[in-house]
């Protein structure tokens, strides 16, 4: 009852006018991810915050979304971004987070894509099973992604070999026959990109062909932050939608904002043209089923007892009453 109060509450604070005036400037840590920018990184470009009293701070990188959870529930960052699956371990867990927006989301446009040479025996899903794959990181989306995939073909949800590969060596490990399959996933769309531009590789599957239509992951914050600043989580929330939207309408535009932040960071600028957008849907909020599928899917494997989590609780705001 307590998680619903303050679910209640939190929702009357970020459905509230938004030409308040925020009390104080807030700075918001977090960790970047190659070859990317999130929506608040292009929402602070676009001078979405500048009224609002946020100023963002790149502290790094992170490798995955479950080194982005740590830092945040060490305090060491104020916000972190991972796979939905993870996000919700982190929470059984005892990490008192809420999903604030969602991160990516899967389509027919941004989606994550795995990839294995032409010349490979490798034809369909139901040949991933003893195979070598690269992904950024365990425990996260592509993680579950290849879980529920074997899962949904008859096979042992381990039946592949899974190995970690930072995103900018994915293509490297699958052209040099160090794995048998690279999954690019859905936030590295760039490094995508650029491996299908030189041939050679061909997808066998994407993880819409698994999961369908969904928010992929999520930006997250801690409750007590949120409960402390209340404001300018509101104002967080509202400027990265917006971007979100923006990125959606004005890709060539959001493209070229992307280049100037790589050259910045000291990365290649022109990954940036294989830019695919975020893959969310129009209004940059999620709905109940982007939570409730993988609550689900935990629940099937025994990771979480059932019950213990509830949707509408996770969700900071969502785009209506819709679940589907």
């Amino acid at each position: 009852m307590k998680a619903l109060v303050r679910s209640l509450t939190l929702a009357v604070l970020l459905s509230t006018t938004s030409h308040l005036a925020l009390a104080e400037e807030v700075t918001i840590r977090f960790l970047a991810s190659h070859g990317g920018i999130s929506a608040h990184e292009l929402a602070a470009e676009l001078g979405y915050y500048d009224k609002a009293e946020i100023k963002l701070e790149n502290v790094g990188y992170a490798t995955g979304g479950p080194e982005s959870l740590i830092a945040l529930a060490g305090g060491s960052v104020e916000l972190g971004s991972a796979a939905t699956a993870a996000v919700l371990n982190s929470i059984a867990g005892g990490n008192d987070f809420v999903a604030a927006y969602p991160s990516n989301g899967i389509n027919d446009e941004a989606q994550s894509i795995f990839y294995v040479l032409d010349d490979s025996p490798i034809k369909s899903i139901k040949d991933i099973a003893g195979k070598t794959i690269a992904v950024n990181t365990l425990g996260a989306h592509l993680d579950y992604a290849v879980r529920e995939a074997l899962h949904q073909n008859g096979l042992p949800q381990d039946a592949a070999n899974l190995i970690v590969v930072p995103g900018p060596q994915l293509e490297q490990v699958l052209r040099s026959r160090q794995v048998d399959i690279s999954a690019f996933g859905y936030w590295q769309t760039t490094f995508e990109g650029a491996a299908r531009e030189k041939g050679g590789i061909r997808a066998i599957f994407d993880d819409t062909d698994v999961l369908g239509e969904i928010a992929g992951g999520f930006v997250v914050l801690r409750r007590d932050w949120v409960d402390a600043h209340p404001e300018q989580a509101r104002a967080f929330v509202e400027g990265a939608a917006k971007a979100l939207d923006y990125a959606r309408e004005n890709p060539a535009e959001t493209r070229v904002i992307l280049a100037k932040a790589l050259q910045e960071r000291g990365e290649n600028p022109d990954l940036a043209k294989h830019f695919k957008g975020y893959g969310v849907r129009a209004g940059g909020l999620p709905v109940e089923r982007d939570i409730q599928f993988w609550i689900d899917v935990l629940e099937r494997e025994g990771r979480i007892e059932a019950g213990k989590l509830v949707a509408k609780d996770i969700l900071l705001v969502t785009g209506g009453a819709s679940t589907n």
